[in-house]
């Protein structure tokens, strides 16, 4: 079980280093943005640290993802069924610029937003 949590950190640790490093981020220049130190991120990305949900909301911010993806990889959320991560795949293909990659992101997320506003509505 112990084994099982240490990889979930190192994990996420990965994951938060590859979304950095496909948004061409240098680990101070997010440790900038998103308020935390450079040294705690560094251990975050190595899984030696375990992040406060708060924690991860500035990291996602930062890195322009949704926080619920750092939460779902973090254990604190359960994973939703069938939904794949959308803004994972857009962030990794090489095929696009990252501009285009932003421009996407932001598109999805408003749809996304819009669409769980009127669903709760109705």
């Amino acid at each position: 079980m112990k084994d099982e949590i240490d990889k979930r950190w190192h994990e996420l640790g990965e994951f938060i280093r590859e979304q950095r490093n496909v948004g061409q981020m240098s680990l101070r220049k997010l440790s900038e943005l998103a308020g935390v130190s450079n040294p705690y991120l560094s251990q975050i990305e190595r899984g030696l640290r375990k992040p406060s949900a708060e924690i991860l909301q500035q990291i996602a911010r930062a890195l322009e993802i949704s926080s619920e993806t750092l939460y779902v990889r973090a254990g604190i959320l359960d994973e939703p069924d069938g939904i794949p991560d959308l803004i994972g795949e857009i962030r990794r293909d090489p095929f696009i610029t990252e501009e285009q990659k932003k421009t996407l992101v932001r598109i999805y997320e408003s749809f996304r937003k819009e669409n769980e506003s009127a669903a709760s509505d109705a």
